[in-house]
Order: C-alpha cells, then sequence, then structure tokens
C-alpha cells in the first residue's frame, strides 16, 4: 500500500511591520544572528525528476554536472530531498509502513542500498565532502517530528533521560506522507532531539536543510519551526532553513521571516499554467516581507526533463520565459527541479542568462503594478541605482500589446531600452514603453 502526496550581489527589499501574531512569535528576539542567505539561494533539488528515488551514484553524477554547468552561473545548492533515508522508496508516493533507516537515538540516516558511502555510522559526509570539492553547498530534506519507528521502539533522546513516547505527538501527523510524528515542544527532551538532529547534520557537512510539512497548518507548526532555528543556532554550524509546503500565511510573515531564510509561499509547483499564474497574486501579497536572509519561495522550477524521466515539462517556450521572468522580477530562489543529465541547450540558456539572473540577485525596490485585466506588471531598481527594470507579463490566451506609461517607473521624456532575454538594445522609449507579448509570455528590460 502507497500513500500520494499532495500534491550575484547581496541586496533586498525590507519588509513592512507585522500584524498581531500569537504568543510564540515573540520568541527570538534576540541578537540577530547572520545574514545567511543575502541574496535568494539559487540551486537544485532532486525531487522533480527522481521523486524519492535518488540513488548516491546519481547524486554524484548530478553534481558534477551542476558544477560544470550551473555554479558558474550562481547556483551553488544540491539537496537530496525526501526519503534518502528509505532503503524502498520507490516513486512519488510513499510506502504506509515505512521501515527508515536511524540510529539508535531515533535519528534518520540514509539508507544504505542507496547510499553506500553511508555505512559504519559516516552518513552524508561522504557525499557532503564530494559536493563541497566541487564548490557547491549541500542540502538534505527533513520531515517535521520524530520518525513513528522511533517512537514504536521507544528510543532514547540522545543525552537525555527521556525516550521517543516521552516527547511524541502522535495525534500530530502529516496528512500526506507516514514517516513522523509531531514533537511536543512542551515536554521535556523535546528541543533536545532537534538539537540532536542538527547537530548530525552539522557533522555530516549539511548547509541547507528543505524542511517539510512545516508551513501548514502554520499556527500548530510553528513551535517546531522555532525549534529547528534554535537547532541549527546550537550545532555551530550555518545551515539555511527553508520551510514547506505552503500556503504558508501572509499574516505570519514577521514570525516566519525571523526564524527561516526561504519558505513556500504555495504548495507543489507543477508545470501546469493555472498553477504559474497563481503565482502571480502570491508573490504580490508577499512583496513586503522580501528581505535578505528572508525570501517568501514561490518552489522549484520544474524545467527540462522531469518526472523519473517520463517526460519534458508541460510549459511551452513562452510559459518557461515567463516563470524564470517572475521568480527573477520577484526575487523567489531558482532551485532548478529538472533532471541535469538530460539538460537541453535550451533549458541550459533559459537558467542562465545572466542579466536576467542579476534581476533575481541583486535588484531592489522590486513591486507589482496593476494597469490591466490580463496583463501583469513588475518593476525594480537595478544594482546600480540607474533607470528601471521592467517584466511585462501577458495571462491572457491571445498576443497583445502591453503599454506602461513610464511616469509608473518615475522616468519622462525619451529613455533607453535593452531587452535583457536577447541582450540587445531597442528603440528608446518615448513617455510610454510598448512591446507585443505573446499569450503567456513574458518579456524582461532595462528602461533608463
Amino acid at each position: 500500500m502507497r500513500i500520494g502526496r499532495r500534491g550575484l550581489l547581496a541586496v533586498g527589499m525590507a519588509g513592512t511591520a507585522a500584524s498581531a501574531l500569537p504568543a510564540f512569535a515573540q520568541a527570538g528576539n534576540g541578537p540577530r544572528e547572520p545574514v545567511l542567505a543575502p541574496t535568494p539561494p539559487m540551486g537544485w533539488n532532486s525531487w522533480n525528476s527522481f521523486a524519492t528515488t535518488i540513488t548516491e551514484a546519481q547524486a554524484r553524477e548530478t553534481a558534477r554536472i551542476m558544477a560544470d554547468k550551473l555554479l558558474p552561473f550562481g547556483y551553488d545548492v544540491f539537496t537530496v530531498d525526501i526519503q534518502w533515508y528509505e532503503p524502498n522508496a520507490a516513486s512519488y508516493t510513499y510506502n504506509a509502513k515505512p521501515v527508515p533507516a536511524m540510529d539508535g537515538n531515533g535519528r534518520l540516516l540514509p539508507a544504505p542500498n542507496r547510499f553506500p558511502s553511508s555505512t559504519n555510522g559516516r552518513g552524508f559526509a561522504p557525499l557532503a565532502a564530494e559536493v563541497h570539492a566541487l564548490g557547491l553547498k549541500f542540502g538534505v530534506h527533513l520531515m517535521r517530528g520524530i520518525p513513528r519507528l522511533a517512537v514504536e521502539r521507544n528510543l532514547p533522546v540522545l543525552g537525555t533521560q527521556v525516550r521517543a513516547a516521552d516527547i511524541a505527538d502522535t495525534s500530530s501527523t502529516c496528512p500526506w506522507n507516514p514517516d513522523m510524528y509531531g514533537v511536543d515542544m512542551t515536554r521535556p527532551g523535546a528541543q533536545a532531539y532537534y538539537d540532536s538532529v542538527f547537530r548530525l547534520f552539522a557533522s555530516w557537512g549539511v548547509d541547507f536543510v528543505k524542511m517539510d510539512d512545516m508551513s501548514r497548518p502554520y499556527d500548530a507548526h510553528a513551535p517546531e519551526i522555532e525549534a529547528a532555528h534554535k537547532a541549527i543556532a546550537a550545532s555551530g554550524r550555518p545551515m539555511i532553513l527553508s520551510l514547506s509546503p505552503g500556503e504558508t500565511p501572509v499574516t505570519r510573515g514577521e514570525h516566519v521571516r525571523r526564524f527561516a531564510q526561504m519558505w513556500r509561499i504555495s504548495d507543489d509547483f507543477w508545470d501546469e499554467w493555472p498553477l504559474l499564474e497563481a503565482q502571480f497574486t502570491r508573490l504580490e501579497n508577499w512583496n513586503p516581507w522580501r528581505r535578505p536572509g528572508g525570501w517568501p519561495d514561490a518552489d522549484m522550477l520544474p524545467l527540462g526533463r522531469l518526472a523519473l524521466g517520463e517526460r519534458d515539462t508541460k510549459f511551452t517556450p513562452d510559459e518557461q520565459r515567463t516563470l524564470m521572468t517572475l521568480w527573477s522580477i520577484a526575487r523567489s530562489p531558482l532551485i532548478m527541479g529538472g533532471d541535469l543529465r538530460h539538460l537541453g541547450d535550451p533549458t541550459l540558456a533559459l537558467l542562465t542568462n545572466r542579466e536576467v539572473l542579476a534581476v533575481n540577485q541583486a535588484s531592489t525596490d522590486n513591486r507589482p503594478h496593476f494597469l490591466a485585466d490580463g496583463v501583469r506588471v513588475w518593476s525594480a531598481r537595478p544594482a546600480d541605482g540607474g533607470g528601471r527594470y521592467v517584466a511585462l507579463f501577458n495571462t491572457g490566451k491571445e498576443a497583445r500589446e502591453i503599454t506602461l506609461p513610464l511616469r509608473e517607473l518615475g522616468l519622462s521624456g525619451s529613455q533607453p531600452v535593452r531587452d535583457l532575454w536577447e541582450g540587445k538594445a531597442l528603440a528608446p522609449a518615448k513617455e510610454r514603453l510598448i512591446r507585443r507579448i505573446p499569450s503567456h509570455g513574458a518579456g524582461l528590460y532595462r528602461v533608463g
């Protein structure tokens, strides 16, 4: 039986004040730690292409390709997604009664049949070392809570007199994954368990943790969000904390950006136009909360070969450009999800346009403009402060001409225009920028 899932410079925009939050949000008001993600993280994640099944050999091969093809453009976070601890992981569904690899203190370990270098207590340290040697950062996925098998066996919590059953909240379960019980953070030993998990990750050399079943329902899971944040601080190793899945509630913006560096703004995002169109509103709503060290995450880029090699992305070329343009102008993290072993030239070109990536990594004052139905417009300030970046989107079913008065950008008169996707100068804009945009397409320009 299986259960399916639901499913280049550092400056940013400061957020606005939060609305009232529950009492738990008042924690963590001491001195701030150094900013762990000063720009939107860029990297690759195994979920879209390998599901639960990635092996050590596949990971090593993919990391080498990533270092060769994507690292020169800033993509440096290599992440092994869900169920690396599951010996029998097979697809996008989960075994209803998993028997994960774990140590005597209920901490998950890489399944040795899939990650042979992890044997003899080495865990992910050998793989992380190879990833680091390539110049990349190493990331892992982690489900919220403590393994159900650890609770059934009532294993001891490292460094304490309590056991797994003493800290587990067996009523707190993930609706789409059967691996874990929640941890009741009011119980003695609860924080010690999370501390032990992140100390283990630190010993392996983990740099990035995508922590799942966290952001929904947010208030119920907020104590464990704070626990993960505290555990990272206690581990002695900086680790970016990425919360998944969404939709994270916008009214919890102040809390989430204090305790994590990335948080999902939607459920799993895949290559379907309605899902892409819905991200416009979500990114508009989250725009005030973005800042260095805190990035609303529109999810991975489902581009190229996907779904265990069964198909290529369903997005049209115009929709793919819309995806990259929106993620860039709104400064969402750029995490490639497609299989890099089948990385074609058009996808590579889409991911590695330096002028477009500069918008994602170094723009400021990013903002949406609301001018017409079926049209979405964003602008931002370039790093050198001159002119404006402008993104024009046509979400309608037919090609159309989009007109943007320059006064909307604080500009006037005649202004030079550069097409960032094409890498060439266009005719100057006189009082207005006018461009014909294909259906579901986008243009990205520098004006001024």
